[in-house]
C-alpha cells in the first residue's frame, strides 16, 4: 500500500512540474511573467495577435498548390463566363457582362480566401497548438486579431494580384479612386473572415465547416448582385410599379432578399470605384456611396463583436479535438 502511495505521489509531482514547466515556456515566449500581478500591457497582446497573423502567411506561402489555385481559379471564373455571356447580357450602365462581373470576380476572391483562411482554427484545436495559446496570458482577443488580420491581409493581397492583372492587359483603368478601392477591399476581407471565425470556432470537423460555408457562402455572394443585377424592388409588393413590370411574389421575395444583404451595399461601391465612369443612377438598387460605406463598417463591426462575443462565452469548444 505505501509503494503504491508513493508511486501516485511521484506522478502527480512529475505532473505538476511538467504543468510549471510549459507555464514558464508560455511566459518566456511572449515576453511577460505569467504570474506577474500587473496586467497585460496592450502592446503585448498587439505583438501575440501579430505572431498568429505571421503564422497564418507562413502557412499558406508553403502551400504553393493553394497559392496557385487561390490566383488561377478567379481568374478562369472571370474569363468563361465574361466571355460566354458577353452577348447576352447588358446593364443598366451600359457594361458588358465581363465588366459587370469583374467586381463580383474581386468580392468571389476575397469573400473565399478570407472565409477559408479561418479552416485553420479547427486544424489548429485538432494538433493542439490552439489550446496551448488560449493558456497563455494574453488572453483570447489577440487570437481572434491575428487570425483574421492574417486571413485579411492573404485574402486582400490575393485580390489587389488580380487587380493588377486586370489593369495590366487593360480589362478595366486604374482611376483616383483606386485607394479607397482597396480600403473597401479590407474591410470586406475583415468582415468575411471575422464571418468564417464564427462558423468555425464550435465547429469539429473541417467537412463541417465546408458544408456549412459553401451553404452560406455562394447564395450570399450571387444575392449581392455580382452575377445579376438587383431587381425594382416595392415595399407595397409585387406589381405596386407598373413600369418595371411584374416579377410576382417569388421575384420580389427575391429582390427583398438581395436588397437586404450588406455585401449587396459592399458590391454596388465596389462597382462604381473600379469604373467609376459608368452611371449606376438608372440601375434598379443604387444606393449612395455614403450609405454603402456605413452598411460596410456597421456589417464588419457587427461580425467582429459577434466573433468575440462567441470566442469569450463558448468554453467547451476549447476542448474539442
Amino acid at each position: 500500500m505505501g509503494y503504491k502511495t508513493a508511486g501516485s505521489l511521484c506522478h502527480f509531482y512529475n505532473a505538476v512540474v511538467h504543468v510549471h514547466a510549459v507555464l514558464i515556456a508560455i511566459a518566456t515566449s511572449t515576453g511577460f511573467g505569467l504570474f506577474d500581478m500587473n496586467p497585460i500591457s496592450l502592446s503585448s497582446r498587439f505583438r501575440a495577435a501579430w505572431m498568429l497573423a505571421r503564422r497564418e502567411w507562413t502557412r499558406f506561402f508553403r502551400q504553393r498548390n493553394r497559392v496557385t489555385a487561390a490566383i488561377l481559379q478567379p481568374i478562369l471564373f472571370w474569363l468563361l463566363f465574361g466571355t460566354g455571356l458577353s452577348g447576352s447580357f447588358e446593364s443598366a450602365g451600359g457594361e458588358n457582362f465581363s465588366q459587370f462581373f469583374l467586381p463580383g470576380t474581386v468580392a468571389l476572391i476575397v469573400l473565399f480566401t478570407a472565409i477559408f483562411a479561418t479552416i485553420s482554427v479547427i486544424e489548429d484545436r485538432r494538433e493542439g497548438f490552439m489550446q496551448s495559446v488560449l493558456v497563455s496570458p494574453v488572453g483570447r482577443f489577440p487570437v481572434l486579431l491575428g487570425k483574421v488580420l492574417g486571413g485579411a491581409a492573404i485574402a486582400w493581397v490575393q485580390a489587389l494580384v488580380f487587380l493588377t492583372l486586370v489593369y495590366v492587359v487593360g480589362a478595366a483603368s486604374i482611376s483616383a479612386t483606386f485607394p479607397m478601392l482597396l480600403v473597401l477591399l479590407a474591410l470586406i476581407a475583415v468582415a468575411m473572415c471575422a464571418l468564417g471565425m464564427i462558423v468555425a470556432w464550435p465547429m469539429e470537423s473541417t467537412q463541417g465547416f465546408h458544408a456549412i460555408m459553401m451553404l452560406g457562402l455562394m447564395p450570399m455572394w450571387l444575392l449581392a448582385g455580382t452575377f445579376f443585377p438587383i431587381p425594382e424592388w416595392d415595399i407595397a409588393g409585387p406589381g405596386a410599379d407598373a413600369s418595371h413590370g411584374n416579377t410576382g411574389w417569388g421575384g420580389w421575395v427575391l429582390a427583398g432578399i438581395m436588397r437586404a444583404n450588406p455585401l449587396s451595399y459592399s458590391m454596388v461601391e465596389l462597382r462604381r470605384l473600379i469604373n467609376p465612369s459608368v452611371d449606376l443612377s438608372t440601375a434598379g438598387f443604387a444606393p449612395s456611396p455614403m450609405t454603402c460605406w456605413i452598411v460596410t463598417v456597421i456589417a464588419t463591426i457587427a461580425t467582429l463583436s459577434i466573433a468575440w462575443i462567441l470566442m469569450r462565452g463558448s468554453r467547451r469548444v476549447d476542448t474539442i479535438v
